[in-house]
């Protein structure tokens, strides 16, 4: 029997898979990512151990049950109710039973009753193991949302004297902390729009229908968020201190020297595993900073951020010295306006204003611009003959060309 169930996994675990979509609303709303990936694993997980059980006439070693205790704390982390898990594991094991039992004969009794008790005894098992770790994942959150970490960011955020906090909390802020500022795009499976079809992970599985909704976009996000949320706990060695939610947020790391920006290791390299974790593109802005200088650190690093998208710059980890030009220029003053308005005279003309921007954007380069532009190098020669004559400036005179950068990031700035 052990032998002719592992032979039927795929198969199983795909209707196993279906069955959960179509009987347990929670699960029909998960991200397609996650019906595909954690939960047909698990699902896979269950159906092998039970054949290993079956074979050796043993239950479950603790070891075994590892996996089971980690997809729990993970569903605990994402916000899925505990009844809607141990649902989930009642129907996995009835639909195991139903297969092993469907074709058994009366010579086959004691076998059955040997099997059932065999099934039961792994679902009593499966049951400890998946409450006690979620319970466990739950508690633990909780006291990291309301306790002194939370306290600790808010005393940093905010100025707060330190020393008092100290004295009347015993934590203790680090000799200094990577600041950082991150901007997350939305995952797909955030959008929550319309029923798609996916293949269930595992050989010779077949498709699932997972249908899109708002809860499903909700856990999709919490997903996004810890998978950020562990690369940046492992970059520091030590859980970070984090606000974040779907769009992105704050970041405090202690950190005993300012990391280094490039190279192995580096900052850069962790934004990039960050954006792989998440499945999204990552902005940044990174600044190391004094206890004390954390509120003036974060407000910079929030500010390099929104210039970041406002110049149109590719997503990716950024600093002042990178956006010098940009942040100056964004700082309120008369002469804003007046740059700005060097090129008012292409408001009517957009199709010139773009042209200027991507000219600019690559390197003065025609041909580069142009095929950017889908247009012929001629055309874009054209262009910039006009804008010339509408605004009297041209890229090609130097001192033109300062003043043409300059308007086009007072544009965005006004």
């Amino acid at each position: 029997m052990a032998t002719w169930l592992r032979a039927r996994v795929p198969a199983l675990t795909t209707r196993v898979v279906a069955r959960l979509l179509s009987d347990l609303p929670v699960y029909a709303e998960l991200p397609h990512e996650e019906i595909a990936g954690d939960i047909a694993d698990i699902v896979q997980h269950n159906l092998r151990l039970f054949a290993d059980v079956l074979e050796h006439r043993r239950a479950a070693t603790d070891g075994e049950l590892a996996q089971q205790r980690d997809s729990a704390a993970q569903r605990a982390e994402e916000g899925v109710p505990l009844d809607a898990i141990l649902a989930a594991y009642q129907v996995g094991v009835a639909m195991c039973w139903e297969e092993t039992a469907r074709d058994a004969g009366p010579g086959d009794l004691p076998a059955v009753l040997e099997i059932m008790d065999r099934i039961l005894v792994l679902q009593q098992q499966l049951t400890s193991a998946v409450s006690g770790a979620y319970l466990e994942a739950r508690q633990i959150l909780d006291s990291q949302e309301h306790g002194g970490r939370h306290a600790l960011m808010a005393a940093l955020l905010t100025g707060e004297d330190l020393d008092g906090f100290t004295r009347r909390t015993g934590l203790r802020p680090a000799a200094r902390y990577l600041t950082m500022t991150l901007a997350l795009a939305p995952h797909p499976d955030e959008t929550g729009a319309v029923p798609v079809r996916g293949p269930v992970r595992g050989p010779g599985a077949g498709s699932a229908l997972v249908p899109g909704s708002a809860a499903g976009a909700s856990v999709a996000a919490r997903r996004k968020i810890r998978r950020i949320r562990t690369a940046l706990d492992r970059f520091a060695g030590t859980p970070a201190l984090t606000a974040l939610d779907a769009s992105g947020g704050t970041v405090l790391l202690p950190v005993a020297e300012p990391p280094p920006w490039d190279g192995p290791g580096g900052l850069c390299d962790l934004i990039a595993e960050a954006t792989r974790a998440a499945g999204v593109p990552v902005t940044a802005a990174a600044e190391t900073a004094s206890p004390g200088g954390v509120p003036a650190a974060v407000a910079r690093n929030a500010e390099i951020v929104d210039l970041v998208a406002r110049t149109g710059r590719a997503p990716g980890l950024y600093r002042l010295a990178d956006l010098l030009l940009e942040y100056q220029l964004s700082r309120p003053s008369e002469a804003l306006r007046g740059l700005a308005g060097l090129l008012s005279p292409l408001d009517a003309k957009p199709e010139l204003l773009h042209t200027l921007e991507t000219y600019l954007g690559h390197g003065l380069d025609r041909r580069a611009a142009a095929a950017a532009l889908h247009v012929h190098p001629n055309t874009v020669d054209y262009r910039i003959r006009r804008i010339d004559r509408l605004t009297g400036l041209s890229p090609a005179r130097p001192a033109d060309l300062q003043h043409l950068s300059a308007a086009l990031v007072a544009r965005r700035s006004v």
